[in-house]
């Protein structure tokens, strides 16, 4: 017995040698955007060491020329973070996409208004300016959304496409209301002393949020990777959700100019927005919700951007680590 005991020690030793002595996966993953904290999961994974954990060597590129979708379809891309809607886009043009690990567990779009200009409700929008930043996106999957299911049409408001400048002219009054990212200028304005109404698409439907895609022939080919990368970034978010206050922190290192912002405050209180949507749930952290993504497939065919005739394969909750 004790001849047993001490072969199964050397195996499980020489075993473990070989998974420390084997050369990390080197993956690039493109995040979209200049560094903020809104990526705090990740700079909280690469400090922290939960994607080296996995044997994974990740590095964070946030160039913004990078078509992610078609990268990631086209396997020159292992992963990529991107919103549900591309997904199902990509799908529509046979792109092999697959949505593994949900990061906001609710739509982070809403629209903004003062609460002079006295708009209390959705149905106040009538013959009212709403600002969006282009007519494609996010942004335009959650406005036709939210007017759905308030009774509403496109030909109901006056819908104007004004960039990245909503905060601006909402303030100054060019327009009435503002087609935002709920965890960005709401949280601005309210910082500087602003009264504004949101309506949140979250509050009024369940659509799928940011996550991490791969593609087809990585699952086939290589599940143990995307298993890593999925546990590893699932680790990342829920640490990040737990721990905010150490989250920003470790952001100082990754987004430049941040450890010495005129207004710290107001990042942190970004990132604490951001976190409020990592919310594990009923599901858990990096769970997709089915009727998320029903509900997501039905707006984009109501809008004709999408004709599938079911979502199943657009997403996998087959790589979330299990409690």
């Amino acid at each position: 017995m004790k001849k047993i005991m001490t072969f199964i020690v050397f195996v499980v030793f020489i075993l473990s040698c070989a998974i420390c002595s084997a050369e990390p996966d080197q993956v690039t993953l493109p995040c979209g955007y200049v560094p903020n904290v809104q990526f705090a999961p990740l700079y909280v994974g690469l400090e922290k060491g939960f994607f080296t954990e996995e044997n994974i060597d990740l590095n964070l590129d946030h160039s913004m020329e990078i078509d992610v979708v078609a990268l990631v379809g086209a396997g020159r891309l292992s992963f990529g973070i991107c919103s549900g809607e591309q997904v199902l886009l990509g799908r529509e043009q046979g792109l092999p996409l697959v949505y593994v690990t949900n990061w906001y567990q609710n739509y982070p779009v809403g629209i903004l208004a003062l609460k002079e200009s006295g708009i209390s409700s959705m149905e106040d929008l009538k013959g009212r300016t709403v600002g969006i930043p282009m007519l494609s996106g996010a942004s335009y999957i959650g406005l036709e959304a939210m007017l759905g299911l308030a009774g509403l049409k496109d030909s109901d408001i006056k819908l104007e496409s004004v960039g990245y400048t909503q905060a601006e002219l909402l303030v100054s009054g060019k327009i009435d209301a503002a087609v935002v990212y709920t965890v960005n200028e709401p949280v601005q304005l309210k910082h500087l002393g602003y009264d504004t109404i949101l309506f949140s698409a979250a509050e009024m439907t369940k659509m799928v949020g940011n996550g991490m895609i791969t593609n087809e022939k990585m699952i086939a080919e290589n599940p143990d990777l995307v298993s890593r990368m999925v546990r590893a970034f699932v680790k990342s978010i829920q640490w990040t959700a737990e721990n905010p206050d150490e989250a920003f922190e470790i952001c100082k290192k990754y987004v430049d100019g941040l450890a010495d912002a005129e207004d710290p405050e107001l990042q942190k209180q970004v990132l604490l927005a951001t976190a409020d949507y990592f919310d594990d749930g009923p599901l858990g952290y990096g769970f997709s919700d089915p009727e998320a993504w029903d509900n997501m497939a039905a707006v984009m065919k109501d809008m004709g951007m999408y004709s599938g005739s079911e979502t199943s394969g657009c997403y996998t909750n087959e790589f979330i680590p299990q409690d």
